[in-house]
């Protein structure tokens, strides 16, 4: 493992990246001897740094939790990172571009927690329960780090790429509609880019946060009631530029739109 003056260099620099919206050389190109446990530790003083700056931690997101996603950044295990209320977008959101690095779009269920949920021996049956709703949200990706190459070891350390969300459409409790059939159309101006059914992650979209909050609880934390947790793409990511305007039309669970200015 790193030693911890090396982490808190790291925290810092993504820290600093993530202000300028700059990216920084591979972790992994520069530090081959970095774990999976290091980077978790990089993205924890990351999150410190965030809340000591004014930022309030409010959910997590779940990433690579299926095929298409991880055979699209060559990864073969999921992450998590963290979600700062000011990740957080509405429905019909002019979002800045340039608050992003690499900018992508990824469609994912966002599970709203009504209890604490927390490991080691979670079930997807407590996630049910646990669930006080479900609603469509997109998630932005946006990475501070350069893209060729990563390791989950990069994206870990780069919050699991996180830049932040938009949430919309209909809110559904667990047991009014089957969450692994829910399906999504991806519209970038107009066009259809992606779909995809929610089943793809994991077999069940709630699957990913029982993951999420077994992984909490080997690093002494647990989700508690309020957090949101986006549960993972069933899409693969579409690559945005400025000035698109992006639809995502999840059938009876309604839809979200928003425009990159």
């Amino acid at each position: 493992m790193l030693e911890t003056s090396r982490i808190a260099e790291i925290a810092d620099e993504l820290f600093e990246a993530d202000r300028s919206r700059t990216t920084v050389p591979r972790l992994t190109a520069r530090f081959p001897e970095m774990t999976v446990e290091d980077a978790y530790a990089v993205q924890s003083l990351w999150k410190e740094r965030g809340i000591a700056a004014g930022r309030r931690l409010v959910g997590r997101k779940i990433g690579l939790t299926s095929k298409v996603m991880q055979v699209a950044t060559g990864i073969t295990e999921p992450d998590y990172g963290v979600i700062f209320d000011d990740m957080v977008y509405e429905n019909g959101s002019s979002i800045p571009f340039d608050a992003f690095s690499n900018v992508r779009i990824e469609v994912e269920l966002a599970f709203v927690l009504g209890k604490p949920l927390e490991g080691p021996n979670c079930t997807l049956f407590d996630v049910l329960d646990a669930t006080d709703y479900v609603i469509p949200a997109l998630e932005i990706l946006s990475s501070r780090l350069e893209m060729a190459g990563r390791t989950i070891v990069d994206t870990i350390s780069d919050n699991a790429a996180m830049g932040g969300m938009v949430m919309g459409g209909n809110p559904v409790k667990v047991g009014d509609v089957d969450l692994r059939w829910v399906s999504a159309l991806l519209y970038r101006n107009q066009t259809i880019e992606e779909s995809g059914v929610a089943a793809a992650v994991l077999n069940h979209p709630a699957a990913g946060v029982y993951w999420l909050a077994n992984k909490l609880a080997q690093h002494g934390t647990r989700l508690e009631a309020g957090e949101i947790i986006l549960a993972g793409s069933f899409t693969r990511p579409m690559w945005v530029e400025k000035g698109d305007t992006i639809h995502a039309d999840y059938g009876q669970l309604g839809a979200i739109t928003c425009r990159f200015e």
